[in-house]
C-alpha cells in the first residue's frame, strides 16, 4: 500500500505539472493571436520566429516529460530557423512542425487540465475504497492505480500529437547527418592542414638545413681538394655524416606520413613494434585482426596513430609503468582499446594530441570514447568503420 500511495503521489505531481502547462497554453494561445495581429505590419514580422522558437521549447519540454515517464523518447523534427527575418518567417510558416506543435498546444490546453481535475475524485474515492479494502482486508489497491492511468493517457495523447511524420523524421535525420559530415570534413581538413604544416616544419628545420650544410661542405671540399687534400678528405667525411643524418631525419618524416612498418608487417606487427619502443610494459591483445584480411590503409594508419598518441601520452603524463592495447574485429568495424594504469584525471577535451586523434577518427566516421577518473585507469576506446 505504501508503494502504491507513493506512485499515486508521483503521478499526481505529474498531472499538476500538466495542468500548469495547460494553463500556460492559454497564455500562449493569447500570444499566438497577438502574433497574428502583429503580422499585419512589417515590424511585427520579426515576432513570429521568436514565438515559434518559444513554442518549440514548450513542446520540447513536453517531449522530454513524455520520454522520462514512458522510457521511450519522442523525437523532434524541425527546420532550422536561421537567415534573414523574412527567410525565418517563411521557414516558420512552412514548417509542418509548427502546425503539429500548435495542434498539440490547443489539445493539451483542454485535456491537460481535465486529466488533472480527474485525479481529485479518484483520490476521494481511493481514500475510502482502498483505505478500507487494503487496510482491513489486506487486498491490493484498485482505485489509486487509476491515477497512473491518467498520466499514461496524457503521455499517450501527447506522444501521438507531437510525433513527427516519417518523412519529417527522415528529413531531420538527413539534415543532422549532413551537419555531422560537414563538421567532420572541417575537422579532417584542419587535421590535414596541421599535418602538412608539421611535415613542412620538419623538412625545413631538419632535413633541408642538413642538406644545405651538406652542400656547403661538398663545395668547400672541392675548393680545398687541389691545395689541401687532407682537409678536403675531412670535409667529405663530415659531409657523409651529415648525409646520413639527413637520411635519418627524412625517414622520420616519412614514418610520420605513413609508417613503412604498417605496409611490411601489418597493423598488429606495427603495434607490437610500437609497444616495444614505448618505454612502458605494454601487452598487445589481438582478437582476430591478424588472422583475417587486412583493413584498408587509411583505417590501419588511423588506428596506428591513435595507439601511438595514446602510448606517448601515457608515457609522458600518466606516471604509469604498464599499459595494454586491444585490437578486435567485428563484422564491419575495427575496435581499438588503449588502457594505462596511471594516475588518471586526463581531460578528454584538452590537448592537441587528443583533438588530433578525434579529428583523424571522425574523418573516417569513427568514434572515440575516453574515461579517465582521478586515480586511474585511463581507457581510450576507438571504433572505426571497416570493410574487410
Amino acid at each position: 500500500m505504501r508503494e502504491t500511495v507513493r506512485r499515486a503521489g508521483r503521478a499526481t505531481v505529474e498531472l499538476l505539472k500538466g495542468a500548469g502547462l495547460s494553463l500556460a497554453s492559454y497564455l500562449f494561445i493569447g500570444l499566438a493571436v497577438f502574433v497574428a495581429v502583429a503580422m499585419l505590419t512589417v515590424v511585427g514580422a520579426g515576432v513570429l520566429p521568436e514565438a515559434v522558437l518559444l513554442l518549440r521549447r514548450t513542446a520540447g519540454y513536453k517531449r522530454r516529460w513524455v520520454g522520462a515517464w514512458t522510457g521511450e523518447p519522442v523525437p523532434e523534427a524541425y527546420r532550422p530557423l536561421d537567415g534573414e527575418v523574412f527567410t525565418r518567417v517563411r521557414t516558420a510558416v512552412g514548417d509542418p512542425g509548427t502546425y503539429r506543435d500548435l495542434r498539440w498546444l490547443g489539445a493539451h490546453a483542454v485535456y491537460g487540465w481535465l486529466l488533472a481535475c480527474g485525479a481529485v475524485p479518484v483520490w476521494c474515492v481511493a481514500l475510502f475504497v482502498d483505505g478500507v479494502w487494503c487496510g482491513l482486508l489486506r487486498r491490493r489497491a484498485v482505485v489509486l492505480p487509476l491515477i497512473d492511468r491518467l498520466v499514461d493517457i496524457d503521455a499517450a495523447w501527447s506522444r501521438a500529437l507531437l510525433m513527427p511524420s516519417p518523412e519529417a523524421l527522415r528529413t531531420a535525420r538527413l539534415a543532422e547527418r549532413v551537419e555531422e559530415l560537414s563538421q567532420t570534413r572541417a575537422g579532417a581538413v584542419a587535421a590535414h592542414g596541421a599535418e602538412l604544416r608539421r611535415i613542412e616544419r620538419d623538412l625545413h628545420d631538419g632535413t633541408q638545413a642538413r642538406l644545405v650544410a651538406l652542400s656547403m661542405r661538398v663545395g668547400l671540399a672541392r675548393r680545398a681538394y687541389e691545395k689541401d687534400p687532407d682537409a678536403a678528405r675531412k670535409l667529405l667525411e663530415d659531409a657523409q655524416d651529415q648525409a646520413e643524418e639527413a637520411l635519418t631525419e627524412l625517414r622520420h618524416v616519412v614514418r610520420g606520413i605513413h609508417p613503412p612498418i604498417l605496409t611490411d608487417r601489418g597493423l598488429v606487427g606495427a603495434v607490437r613494434a610500437l609497444a616495444a619502443g614505448s618505454g612502458l610494459e605494454v601487452s598487445v591483445r589481438d582478437d582476430g585482426v591478424e588472422d583475417g584480411p587486412r583493413p584498408p590503409a587509411a583505417v590501419e594508419a588511423a588506428a596506428y596513430f591513435v595507439i601511438a598518441e595514446a602510448l606517448t601520452n601515457a608515457a609522458k603524463h600518466s606516471g604509469a609503468r604498464q599499459a595494454s592495447v586491444g585490437l578486435a574485429r567485428t563484422t564491419d568495424r575495427l575496435k581499438v582499446a588503449v588502457r594505462d594504469e596511471g594516475r588518471g584525471g586526463a581531460d578528454p577535451s584538452g590537448g592537441s594530441g587528443l583533438l588530433g586523434m578525434r579529428r583523424r577518427v571522425a574523418a573516417l566516421d569513427g568514434t572515440v570514447e575516453m574515461t579517465s577518473p582521478v586515480g586511474g585507469p585511463t581507457l581510450i576506446e576507438v571504433e572505426l568503420p571497416c570493410v574487410w
